[in-house]
Parts: structure tokens; C-alpha cells; sequence
């Protein structure tokens, strides 16, 4: 079976013979992949009238576990944007009753982001139809294949994962 990626590596091998394009057969279907996975996960999140960056939020926040409330500094570490983003991504939830902003009772100062109910309970949708999707998408795997491939994309991705100080 051939896809794109096949075809375009074997017209730069025609174009280019000079190059080792090699590693366009792992990092180009990596890109497209993850443009399939970008255009599944928002119309899981869609079909629950959530934006990407909103599922975001609310499941760093979920996951925190009870009471799902975390700073904003801690936010900002998980959803890797600016702080500046991370207020107004706040202030939009806020507005639709998805989290609310708690004085942070160890900092006069500070402020902690809590899931509300409503806001529980789009994440909790959204997360199953995301792993609908994600299911579907890797079907063709067998569980053995997919632990595997698992393995192999975390030793790509660990590296990056780690210049951030964060372990994963």
C-alpha cells in the first residue's frame, strides 16, 4: 500500500538524487498525521461545542482531580501558551460558566481556575468522543503495534518534552 508520502519521496529521490530524504518517510507522515488527528480532535470537540483550546483548559484542569482547579501559572505549563493567552482563554470560560477564578487562600495576591460543573461535564464528553475518534484512527494497530509505536514516538518526543524542566 502506498500513500503521499511515498510519492513525494520518490519524486525528490528523482529530483533530488544528491539528498538523503530519508527522513521524510518517518517526519512527513508524522506532519500529516497529525493534521488528520488535528482535524478528528476538532470535530470531537465540535460535536460538544468546544473549541481545541477550550478542551485544552478544561481537561488540564480535570485532571488535576478534585476540587479540578489549578493556577494560572500552572495552566500556562501545561497548555504551553503565553500568559497573556492563558487571561483571556480564562476570562472566555469564565463568561460561559465553564471555570471560575477562587482567591488563592496560600496567596493574597493570587488566583486558582476552577472546573465548574458544567465545565466537569463538557470535558468529560469531549474526552470520550476524542477517544472515539482516536480508536478509529488507530484500528488498522494491533495492540502489540500500537504499544510499539507508542514507545518509538515517546523516544522522538521525550527529548522535547524534558528541555522544558518537565518529565514525561
Amino acid at each position: 500500500m502506498q500513500d503521499e508520502v511515498d510519492r513525494l519521496v520518490a519524486a525528490w529521490r528523482r529530483e533530488r538524487p544528491d539528498l538523503d530524504v530519508g527522513p521524510l518517510e518517518v517526519l512527513s507522515r508524522v506532519s500529516r498525521l497529525a493534521r488528520h488527528l488535528d482535524r478528528a480532535r476538532r470535530i470531537a470537540f465540535a460535536e460538544h461545542g468546544l473549541e481545541p483550546w477550550e478542551f485544552d483548559v478544561l481537561t488540564a484542569l480535570r485532571r488535576a482531580g478534585t476540587p479540578y482547579q489549578l493556577s494560572p501559572g500552572q495552566l500556562l505549563t501545561q497548555t504551553l501558551v503565553t500568559s497573556g493567552t492563558m487571561t483571556n482563554r480564562i476570562d472566555r470560560l469564565a463568561k460561559k460558566g465553564l471555570v471560575e477564578r477562587l482567591p488563592d487562600p496560600s496567596d493574597r495576591r493570587g488566583v486558582l481556575v476552577r472546573l465548574t460543573e458544567s465545565g466537569r461535564d463538557h470535558a468529560d464528553r469531549a474526552l470520550a468522543g476524542l477517544l472515539e475518534q482516536e480508536r478509529a484512527i488507530l484500528a488498522r494497530l494491533s495492540p502489540d503495534r500500537r504499544d510499539e509505536l507508542a514507545g518509538l514516538l515517546r523516544q522522538l518526543t521525550a527529548p522535547f518534552d524534558n528541555l522544558s524542566g518537565r518529565q514525561g
